[in-house]
């Protein structure tokens, strides 16, 4: 009965084992995904707000000087208003506006409340957005959660005309299916709608040339 006795202790002591690494594993797999969920709902669900863009004190001034060019009257003191009174002329006028990435975004930052939820980023003929949007309270189940959404916008400009195409818009990093935003996903909006009298026809008509390049956007108007 002794050896009996020795010979069954020894068959269970590999099972306890067996269940003792089983628990752990388990235990380990719950650890790792729960530290996973928390970090993808903080990082794509429920995101911190965007850090607004600063700009240094000479893009600031450069900044200005294209503004002002645009309304010269916006910051113009009272002598200079007078001086400015002249006759009208388009001789010589540039007729090109060209931002940089961090222009437009130092705009969003110093004149709208988009500052920490909206930032811009421009590459080689894509203009992309991220926008953080925060739901109310009394929405359902995410209420008071912050929603992350991004698109794209292909801008440029080929065959004497500018093209304008919607590249996509996603929620939460999942794209939104081409069926729910119209069919419009790649399709040129001048060209689609820009055949009659309207929005897109009038801009396109309004456009000489459009560059898009990593870091700026430059505009040239026709006459």
């Amino acid at each position: 009965m002794k050896a009996d006795t020795t010979y069954a202790s020894s068959e269970h002591q590999p099972k306890k084992s067996g269940c003792l690494k089983t628990v752990l594993i388990i235990l380990a797999v719950a650890v790792i995904t729960c530290a996973l969920t928390v970090w993808f709902m903080n990082a794509y669900l429920f995101p911190k707000r965007l850090k607004p863009v600063e700009l240094s004190p000479k893009e600031e001034k450069n900044l200005e000087e294209k503004l002002n060019l645009l309304d010269p009257f916006s910051e113009a003191s009272a002598d200079e208003k007078k001086a400015l009174a002249r006759k009208y002329s388009e001789d010589n006028a540039d007729r090109t506006i060209a931002f940089t990435q961090r222009e437009i975004n130092g705009l969003l930052a110093k004149n709208t409340d988009l500052a920490d939820r909206l930032a811009i980023h421009l590459s080689d003929d894509l203009a992309s957005a991220r926008l953080l949007i925060p739901l109310d309270q009394d929405f359902p189940i995410l209420g008071g959660k912050t929603l992350k959404a991004s698109a794209g916008l292909v801008l440029g400009f080929s065959d004497g005309r500018p093209h304008v195409a919607l590249k996509g818009i996603s929620l939460w990093g999942v794209p939104i299916p081409n069926a729910w935003l119209g069919g419009l996903k790649e399709v040129d909006l001048v060209k689609e709608f820009g055949g009659s009298a309207g929005f897109w026809k009038s801009f396109a008509d309004g456009v000489e040339n459009i560059t898009l390049e990593d870091g700026r956007l430059s505009i040239t108007l026709q006459e």
